[in-house]
């Protein structure tokens, strides 16, 4: 078993009066309250919670003693009403969560978006990922957030990944540990908490934990050589929170516990060699550990919900992140420490070390003078000019030229007058956005604006027409890749409309044709057929005006793409 933890030591280094009120708050608390701060709750807005139960938020809390708060949705000032609620409503201050990786768009729906690992590594810049951070902490401040369940430090190993393509920081660990470390830098100047993801390493296959057990197939010493690098240097540098996913590590489980056959390996939220064993043992790490969601496959195709959801705190996780049904998994985690599966030791332990966040934070001393909730005056950083400033800066560092093999550039309203846009989406609708029409309309307008004339292809259709007509009403084809997906497919890659759509290149010899992803990197799998391809890495409105900037030669492509954007395809380089 791994020591307990130690306060005073990183990245706690309480002083005696918050460890006082660790302690006193830890005698303080019955069974359930205790039981209760191992739980983060999600919140929606239009619903009050992920279990999709009648309860206020305000009830939630009072009835379930949850220790740390998640939402999804809102604009600023709806999340910070609500935060203001939950935390007005809790007894022991709350830990408020936020998936910020790319700045404070992460935060609430008109956050500042700075730039994606992808862009970041692009850019080359360790000032934009400070800046990233920067953004993001300021702008979770602003609602009262105050832990980020991010940066994500995954290595992009395989290009067909799409779970990570965008958020990794690079194909090695150098890259990883150079840009996630200003990244935390920058949102710690608001004193935010960082939550580094997803232990012990996504990015080597290209399934996704959302819907199957993630499996990191390297070897220990292969491992320690990339991930382990990375989380010692965030360990070092006093990161406090580690984001277990639901990824197993099976060479290094059976170094770790010989006696384990294939059919014992357990994603690491559930595996007590990877979590006790390897990283609160062998690498020290002494803040506290989270689940990833506990809806995902990788977690719940591995034993009953019962035995789980205190299997997770028994193997050395310290917070359980959503609840299925609140009142069930309450029960299920309560009735784990009554049968002695979680220990009351291990129960202790997992408290102090998330009360202990709490008490760096000082959460109890702003709860008792007054500060603890954020103003409508804090929402003035809030798309500010400094973020936006950081935005631009990031999209002329980071949009990237990946080739230009027919020497086609610059775009312009002399030679393409006519330009025919082929919109490709992912899931309209879906949980992350991607389909909806506002990148359309933003690049409709911009280049209208710009003196070009502009139509847009219907791809529900096979049928081209004539190619001399073609050539004839169409100048140039901009092709706007906006494929954004979550949860639904292992592997998202583009989707035409209907088989052997009229979308797909065909075009490519009748017109000069131009394709910008704006998310995905890889898409030249896909499209290899494309002579000219530019990854733009986000459909905000900046990104898509310096793209124009960059085509138009007004402006020189300043990124450089790693060697996974040619996804070992020799055509794609052609």
């Amino acid at each position: 078993m791994p020591a307990l933890v130690d306060l005073t030591a990183a990245p706690y280094q309480l002083d005696p009066d918050q460890i006082s009120w660790v302690e006193e708050t830890l005698e303080s608390m019955t069974l359930d309250e205790q039981v209760g701060q191992l739980f983060t709750n999600l919140f929606f807005f239009g619903a009050d919670s992920f279990s999709g139960n009648s309860l206020t938020a305000e009830e939630i809390i009072e009835k379930y003693h949850i220790g740390i708060a998640r939402y999804h949705g809102g604009t600023a000032a709806q999340v910070q009403d609500l935060l203001n609620r939950l935390q007005s409503a809790a007894r022991i201050p709350l830990l408020i969560a936020a998936n910020c990786d790319s700045g404070g768009n992460g935060a609430m729906n008109d956050g500042t978006y700075v730039a994606s690992g992808a862009q970041t590594e692009a850019s080359g810049s360790t000032a934009v990922a400070h800046d990233a951070g920067y953004v993001s902490g300021r702008e979770m401040r602003a609602i009262g957030a105050n832990l980020n369940f991010d940066p994500c430090v995954d290595i992009l190993f395989n290009w067909r990944n799409t779970i990570v393509n965008t958020r990794a920081y690079g194909t090695n660990a150098a890259d990883v540990i150079k840009y996630t470390i200003p990244f935390v830098e920058g949102q710690r100047e608001s004193g935010i908490l960082s939550c580094i993801k997803h232990w012990p390493g996504d990015g080597t296959e290209e399934r996704d934990q959302h819907l199957v057990l993630g499996v990191n197939e390297l070897r220990p010493e292969e491992w320690e050589a990339s991930f382990g690098e990375v989380y010692r240097a965030h360990i070092a540098n006093g990161v406090e929170m580690i984001m277990a996913g639901h990824i197993a590590l099976p060479h290094y489980q059976k170094e770790l516990n010989p006696a384990l056959t294939d059919a014992d390996i357990l994603p690491a939220t559930l595996a007590p060699e990877l979590i006790n064993g390897l990283l609160k043992d062998r690498l020290g790490f002494n803040g506290a550990v989270i689940t990833d969601a506990s809806h995902m496959l990788g977690m719940t195709s591995a034993m009953r919900r019962e035995d789980y959801v205190p299997a997770a705190i028994a193997a050395g996780c310290d917070a359980f992140l959503f609840f299925n049904d609140l009142a069930e998994d309450f029960g299920f985690m309560k009735a784990g420490v009554e049968k002695g599966v979680i220990s009351k030791e291990r129960l202790d332990d997992a408290n102090r070390r998330i009360l202990g966040l709490k008490a760096k934070l000082n959460l109890h001393r702003a709860a008792a003078q007054g500060t603890l909730l954020r103003t409508p005056e804090d929402l003035a950083v809030v798309g500010c000019a400094e973020h936006l400033a950081m935005r631009a800066n990031a999209a002329d560092l980071g949009i990237t030229l990946v080739k230009n093999t027919l020497d086609q550039l610059p775009l312009n309203p002399r030679d393409h007058r006519r330009i025919r846009i082929y919109h490709l989406t992912g899931e309209v609708g879906g949980i992350t956005g991607g389909g909806e029409a506002e990148m359309l309309n933003t690049y409709i307008a911009a280049l209208t604006e710009r003196g070009y004339e502009v139509t847009v292809n219907d791809g529900t259709t096979r049928v081209k027409g004539p190619t001399l007509r073609y050539r004839e009403e169409v100048d140039a084809a901009l092709i706007l890749a906006e494929v954004i997906g979550y949860g639904a497919q292992n592997n998202y890659r583009i989707q035409w409309k209907t088989a052997m759509s009229n979308e797909c290149p065909w075009y490519v010899w009748e017109v000069p044709t131009f394709m910008v992803s704006h998310n995905f990197t890889t898409h030249l799998h896909d499209a290899t057929m494309v002579k000219c391809y530019v990854n733009a890495y986000h459909p905000n409105e900046a990104n898509v005006r310096a793209t124009l900037d960059k085509l138009e030669g007004r402006s020189e492509f300043k990124g450089t793409p790693n060697e996974l954007v040619w996804t070992q395809k020799w055509q794609a380089k052609l």
